[in-house]
């Protein structure tokens, strides 16, 4: 890969916690680093933030919410216009392990919606700039939680479970990393995913009232190391528990449950 000062760099939910410090790491070592939130005066806030620790005015940022798929699709077609060339896009935005069953806009239980659609749709749609930048990159910020995919109860509306929704939706990126990443193997594009850690000092983790077990400084420090290391050039279709490599549970491994899950998002994101 190029020197990380001439990378443009793409973090989605990076207004708060992980995300944010990863931009804001990213910046410091001079990349051009593109932020994403859903909030226009937090997302100007955490500009100027990162801005002046960093040094680096070269910070952009773009509005999306992830409860529609319409505002992915808004939101891709944004970026392609002013940076027709991405190095990296690190698809770190996400939703929690508590709450009530909820469905986004399209209808889709949230969870699965925002942390696994979402990805899945701008992951597609942004490919045409990552390839004329090859070798280029993406990561997927998945969990060391995970739970088999229910393909006869995928939005989990015969039996919720918030947890279950969560590690649900990670196993469906994880899932979709390998895929994803056989199929642009060719194209000089690897695809990797991580668990950045367990209970970091988050939002996320609080809210959920668990006592945090690390610092999300170290889940920003793995998202860093999976985007820009060149230890990693060539390396894609992996699964990474923090900066080293790991196995996801036995599904992902399913290729018959990995087409399946893949025909099925292509339907539900309207790209088939």
């Amino acid at each position: 890969m190029k020197s990380i000062d001439k990378m443009t760099i793409m973090v989605t939910g990076s207004t708060d916690g992980i995300g944010m410090l990863t931009a804001t790491q990213l910046a410091k070592l001079g990349a051009k680093v593109i932020v994403h939130g859903r909030n226009s005066q937090k997302l100007a806030h955490v500009m100027d933030d990162i801005k002046s620790k960093s040094g680096n005015s070269n910070i952009e940022g773009y509005i999306a919410d992830f409860n529609a798929l319409k505002n992915v699709r808004e939101l891709a077609s944004n970026v392609l216009k002013e940076h027709p060339k991405l190095d990296v896009l690190i698809n770190n935005a996400g939703i929690g392990l508590t709450g009530k069953r909820k469905v986004s806009q399209d209808g889709y239980e949230l969870r699965f919606a925002v942390n696994y659609l979402a990805p899945f749709l701008l992951s597609h749609l942004l490919i045409p700039a990552l390839k004329k930048t090859a070798p280029s990159r993406i990561v997927n910020v998945s969990s060391i939680g995970q739970h088999p995919i229910d393909f006869e109860d995928i939005m989990l509306e015969k039996n919720f479970d918030p947890h279950q929704a969560y590690r649900q939706s990670k196993l469906a990126l994880i899932m979709f990393t390998f895929t994803l990443a056989e199929k642009l193997k060719d194209f000089g594009i690897t695809v990797n995913a991580l668990h950045p850690g367990t209970y970091l000092d988050t939002k996320m983790v609080t809210e959920a009232g668990i006592t945090p077990m690390g610092t999300a400084e170290s889940g920003a420090k793995a998202e860093v190391y999976l985007a820009i290391s060149p230890e990693l050039n060539a390396i894609g279709g992996q699964y990474f528990d923090r900066m080293e490599k790991s196995r996801a549970i036995k599904q992902a491994y399913d290729v018959k449950a990995r087409e399946k899950l893949w025909t099925l998002s292509m339907k539900l994101t309207g790209l088939l």
